[in-house]
């Protein structure tokens, strides 16, 4: 069972381990959105936005529904919205760290600067 859990949640990471399709996902947080809207608002072309979404689909992260001519997708879970959510939050932990240890260095370097 646990060989199980952890096969799914590297297949998991490894699928969203793509800048475009993270930013796919932080589009369908906001609500559902067609291949066009997507496109337009990634100015990305169709070809790069269509096999994105087609890795996403495989691993049933988004889902499409087809309604006359477009397909609209939306995140199939919406937990996957909170999980970016704290990937960003941990972004900025690291960030803010990464910040105070320069910030620590510059300050010991003045400080033996000044001796």
């Amino acid at each position: 069972m646990e060989e199980g859990l952890q096969q799914f949640k590297a297949d998991f990471f490894k699928a969203l381990a793509h800048p475009l399709r993270i930013r796919i996902l932080e589009l369908l947080v906001e609500g559902q959105k067609s291949v066009n809207e997507i496109q337009d608002c990634l100015e990305k072309e169709g070809s790069a936005v269509s096999q994105q979404l087609s890795v996403l689909r495989a691993k049933n992260i988004v889902y499409g529904v087809k309604e006359g001519k477009k397909v609209y997708y939306s995140l199939s879970d919406p937990m996957i919205g909170e999980l970016l959510g704290v990937a960003k939050d941990i972004f900025n932990n690291h960030l803010v760290h990464t910040i105070s240890k320069l910030e620590e260095m510059t300050s010991n370097d003045s400080d033996e600067e000044n001796k």
